[in-house]
């Protein structure tokens, strides 16, 4: 198993993301995670606190399936309230250092109207490898 990460001189340094994840492995498809709690009920009232809650599920998923944080290879995130996110930058990266530590996969951010649950405020999918 292998994971380079591929961010080219040609395009603009990525900043909590790699514009590429090349890896060859046992691939993991992750369902996309929201902030429940073991109850099935959505946690945290800002979109920071939902955030952290996210990435918990997401990376106790990824090591149930026998991952690791390090070996994400793709993260979508959903969220209803872009402006909020990007406002957050900040402290969105400390969360996520905090939780997934300090490996950047390729990522897309899509701005949504809602959830499936409306408690919801983001939801994380992912791709990894099996080490």
């Amino acid at each position: 198993m292998t994971v380079h990460h591929v961010n080219p001189k040609k395009l603009s340094p990525p900043v909590g993301f790699s514009h590429a994840v090349v890896a060859q492995g046992t691939t993991v498809f992750l369902a996309g995670q929201t902030a429940q709690d073991t109850s099935g009920r959505i946690v945290g009232d800002t979109l920071l606190e939902q955030f952290e809650q996210v990435l918990g599920n997401l990376v106790h998923v990824l090591t149930e399936a026998g991952s690791h944080p390090r070996l994400l290879t793709k993260v979508v995130i959903y969220c209803t309230d872009p402006d909020a996110y990007t406002a957050s930058l900040k402290e969105i990266g400390a969360v996520w250092r905090r939780v997934v530590g300090r490996t950047y996969p390729a990522m897309t951010f899509v701005g949504v109207s809602r959830l499936f649950d409306p408690a919801a405020l983001i939801e994380v999918d992912a791709y990894a490898v099996v080490e």
